[in-house]
């Protein structure tokens, strides 16, 4: 099986992916919702670094679409990355760099900053003060983190540069 799919191939990661879709599960499409911060509940995310949780908004990430409100701690780093799907990220409160391959410099962001990446855009997300910000994307979740040169890491390899180990389960 190829390393784009390395969380389905991992012992236990594809699973604990469901596992955090089932736990997080929040109302579908169909059904009218809203909750303050405090409500919701936040969980690590399989492959990102420890330093990132995540609380779903809509949708399945394991399935599809979504939405999901994500936490950073200060200087949490997660290095070169790509995605299957595009993805939207809102700043809501905190301050990010992000720096995507060909566009030159990094991009601070601040609340109300947005950024968008297409499908396999290589990008690099640093919380340089903690940040809590809103992600989309049209597609269910994956990370397929690259070196310099755009070689394929497996998540453990690619963490390490920032000392940081990939979240495999939820707290």
């Amino acid at each position: 099986m190829s390393k784009s799919r390395w969380y389905a191939a991992a012992p236990g990661v594809g699973a604990t992916l469901l596992c955090l879709s089932a736990a997080l599960a929040e109302p579908t499409a169909d059904q009218a919702s809203a909750r303050n911060m405090s409500e919701m509940k936040f969980a690590p995310i399989p492959g990102l670094p420890t330093c990132v949780q995540m609380a779903i908004q809509s949708g399945d990430p394991a399935q599809g679409a979504f939405v999901a409100l994500i936490k950073a701690k200060t200087g949490c780093t997660v290095p070169s990355h790509w995605h299957t799907g595009s993805e939207q990220l809102m700043i809501v409160e905190g301050t990010a760099r992000v720096h995507m391959k060909d566009m030159g410099q990094p991009v601070a962001l601040r609340a109300g900053g947005f950024t968008m990446m297409p499908p396999h855009h290589v990008h690099e997300f640093h919380c340089t003060q903690a940040c809590t910000f809103f992600l989309h994307s049209d597609q269910k979740f994956d990370i397929h983190y690259v070196d310099p040169q755009g070689k394929e890491l497996r998540p453990e390899e690619a963490l390490k540069a920032v000392n940081e180990t990939p979240a495999t389960a939820m707290k």
